[in-house]
């Protein structure tokens, strides 16, 4: 994201700002003006995760039984492509680098993979089956594992080259809300029910984890944690009111970033150049911040109800 803001949807550079919540809704707004250009359907459910291809053409959102993508590009309101034929809540949604297949995961105790090459319907090619309802599923920058965390506490190291996975288990009792490695493919943090922050060191191949930080990032319900793409901050968000900002280089608080009306900050993005937060809350609420001044930028508002997913993305394509 630039100084100024500018950039616009299409074009040679793609900028998009999404969010959704329960209201229903997935809505599209200009990043720098605050505008909301464009609201889509998402009927049935709330919107749990929202992921931006790596072309930056669409977006997935996943909910209750369902995943469905939508055409940033066109002014459908209604989405492009259905994935279906799935039990309870899907909670996480994400892209293999290429945006050759999908992977999901969700309460019905699995993470699973959907090749996008083939023809429709889309087909789940692998699924791995875990013992508890799966909240948290990220892909390693190389490609070759998908780290899988649930409301049993154990993190899933499925290796995609054997199928083979090892676990960690990092507290006792305490459900994993959510998984992040930095771009760099070297760091892996987790955060939980109990607001702690569990941080590995990543290293071998395939990557191995090994305990590098224990934070205890917040004081209730921690519910994401994301690393900036210059790998220097790593952001918390939590039912404490709250989304608060770590240096990675000695695990320093940096910004805690809070707002008079904010409620449950349930998901947040950085921008491109790591300069600039967004935050969705439950007061409905998107929010964009300047983390070198830990000042509050610009409000996005009309949601009616909480907003639980964001995605944003700013980079050529």
């Amino acid at each position: 994201m630039s100084g100024d803001g500018s950039g616009g949807v299409g074009g040679g550079t793609q900028v998009a700002l999404v969010t959704g919540g329960y209201d229903h809704t997935i809505k599209l707004w200009q990043a720098h003006s605050g505008v909301c250009l464009r609201t889509m359907q998402h009927p049935d459910s709330q919107v749990n995760d929202l992921e931006i291809t790596p072309n930056g053409q669409m977006v997935a959102a996943c909910g209750y039984q369902h995943i469905r993508m939508y055409d940033l590009a066109s002014a459908n309101p209604d989405p492009v492509m259905n994935f279906e034929a799935i039990t309870k809540n899907v909670s996480r949604v994400g892209f293999q680098e290429n945006g050759q297949w999908m992977y999901t995961g969700g309460e019905d105790c699995t993470a699973r993979i959907w090749d996008l090459r083939a023809g429709r319907p889309f087909q789940c090619q692998r699924i791995f089956e875990v013992p508890a309802p799966v909240n948290a599923v990220v892909l390693h920058p190389d490609q070759s594992q998908i780290m899988v965390g649930g409301q049993s506490g154990i993190i899933h190291i499925w290796d995609l080259k054997t199928d083979h996975n090892e676990q960690l288990i990092p507290e006792a009792e305490a459900s994993i809300q959510d998984i992040a490695i930095d771009p760099s493919g070297k760091l892996m943090a987790a955060v939980n029910n109990k607001g702690s922050c569990y941080v590995w060191s990543l290293a071998g191949s395939p990557p191995r984890p090994a305990p590098r930080k224990h934070l205890r990032a917040h004081n209730k319900y921690a519910l994401r944690c994301k690393f900036s793409p210059d790998s220097t901050m790593l952001v918390t968000t939590s039912g404490d009111c709250s989304a608060r900002v770590w240096r990675t280089s000695d695990w320093s608080l940096l910004r805690e970033l809070r707002h008079d009306a904010q409620r449950w900050v349930w998901d947040a993005a950085f921008s491109i150049d790591s300069h600039y937060l967004f935050t969705g809350s439950s007061d409905s609420y998107a929010r964009l911040w300047d983390l070198e001044k830990g000042t509050l930028e610009r409000e996005y508002c009309g949601h009616q109800k909480p907003i639980t997913a964001l995605a944003f993305r700013d980079q050529a394509v």
